[in-house]
């Protein structure tokens, strides 16, 4: 089954990438309408914000399993395997069944190919693909519910073909500008297209600028506003083994001294959006079972968000690929890791604000190591260091032309300050973009 499911990831991989985007919903719109509309088989919760949207769709997620019910998710990008994005009842799909899946699709995909290369139009891209193939999968399953991440943005997002009776909005932050806008109503406006007609829209803490187009959005589709800072409420956090104890506060009451296995304030704000979520499509608002929450939160897990990938010395890994992303991670290395002396390894697509991203590590960061990930997209590490050098200065910043080099070498700096022994106290943080961990992680074994 590998030489099949390698030459159906081959042929996938072969259409337009994620990045080269034609914003329209019309390709998916046709497939799913030749198909029988498989995405209306199902309830849905539907994702999207610029940092976190991954993590809380997985909350969502293992929530809603909890209750007993069948469940699709669909998030991207992948770490280590396409598969990973498509998801029934928590586990990926096999190479198998993934072939199996676009084999019933692929004659279907052809007839709107076709048609749309006719109207002078382009053929479905690789992200299109897999959004009809997870909904065809899960309407095969069947699931109950599906959680659906959007690609990017929400308005002309393949995913925003479904009628989502949640919506859920994270932190909203620049980025993908050249798509999006380049001020953060623009980006909002985009992203509040995913609110639907009397839906329940459950928003994170915005920014002002942020949070207007969406109050308008919510106000013209009638949809019913959960909106955090008013309606929720981190009440408390605390760092525990592993990961923290966080309460919480929605609309239904407080739930106290709930565990969740991940670093970070940015989490304990995720776990909030993904309660509220999951309260207003299960039980309609009123409260859920505390030992329902406390045993899908207890079970949450996020490959690649501040994820210790290797000790001796602690290795660090975390997919943050913009500023905002980065000051989440760096408040939680502060709060939840004892390290006196950080070495950071940053590879970053060229599109990226490398400045803005470096500049928010700078102040924990004792020296970086600037480098390349396997992507064709990947900012030349001489380049970065440019960059780098304005903001650390020319003594903190190395580099090296390939990844694997540049974790020897931030292994090696850091053990040269290693002044406990032991590597305590030190570590290295991997971070920059999602295919610098994906990379990082097949190298250090964990792919």
């Amino acid at each position: 089954m590998d030489e099949a499911f390698e030459a159906v990831r081959r042929e996938i991989a072969a259409r337009a990438p994620e990045f080269d985007i034609d914003p329209t919903m019309a390709r998916v719109e046709r497939v799913l309408d030749l198909l029988g509309d498989p995405h209306r088989a199902y309830r849905t919760v539907h994702v999207t914000g610029t940092n976190g949207k991954s993590s809380t769709a997985r909350m969502v997620e293992r929530l809603v399993r909890e209750h007993g019910l069948r469940t699709g998710r669909f998030t991207s990008p992948h770490l280590t395997s396409v598969t990973e994005r498509i998801a029934v009842d928590g586990e990926p799909l096999s190479q198998e069944r993934f072939v199996e899946v676009f084999e019933d699709v692929a004659p279907y995909i052809g007839v709107a190919d076709r048609e749309s290369q006719e109207q002078g139009g382009p053929p479905l891209s690789f992200f299109e693909v897999l959004t009809v193939m997870a909904f065809a999968a899960f309407a095969d399953a069947p699931v109950d519910v599906a959680i659906i991440e959007v690609g990017m943005g929400g308005r002309w997002d393949s995913t925003n073909v479904v009628d989502g009776e949640v919506a859920v909005i994270t932190p909203i932050a620049m980025d993908h500008e050249r798509w999006l806008g380049s001020t953060l109503d623009e980006i909002a406006e985009e992203k509040s297209g995913i609110i639907k007609d009397g839906a329940v829209a459950v928003i994170a803490e915005q920014p002002d600028a942020a949070f207007e187009p969406i109050l308008a959005r919510t106000q013209s589709v009638g949809a019913h506003l959960i909106r955090e800072g008013v309606d929720l409420e981190v009440v408390d956090r605390r760092v525990a083994v592993g990961g923290q104890l966080i309460d919480l506060r929605t609309p239904a009451g407080v739930y106290t001294e709930i565990f969740l296995p991940l670093h970070g304030a940015h989490q304990a704000h995720n776990a909030l959006l993904a309660l509220a979520a999951t309260e207003a499509l299960i039980s309609g608002g009123r409260a859920l079972g505390a030992e329902i929450v406390e045993a899908a939160f207890g079970d949450v897990d996020a490959p690649g968000r501040l994820e210790v990938v290797r000790t001796s010395p602690t290795m660090v890994v975390d997919v943050a690929h913009n500023p905002a992303g980065a000051e989440a991670v760096v408040d939680a290395l502060e709060e939840s890791f004892n390290l006196e002396h950080v070495v950071a390894v940053v590879a970053v697509m060229a599109d990226k604000d490398a400045e803005g991203l470096l500049s928010v590590l700078e102040p924990t960061v004792a020296e970086v190591v600037v480098t390349r990930n396997s992507s064709e997209r990947s900012t030349d590490p001489e380049t970065l260091a440019v960059v780098a050098r304005e903001v650390f200065g020319e003594e903190r910043v190395h580099v090296a032309g390939r990844l694997d080099e540049a974790l020897q070498l931030a292994a090696d700096l850091v053990e040269a300050n290693d002044k406990h022994g032991g590597g305590v106290g030190t570590g290295v943080l991997v971070t920059g973009s999602v295919v610098t961990v994906a990379d990082t992680r097949i190298l250090v074994g964990r792919g």
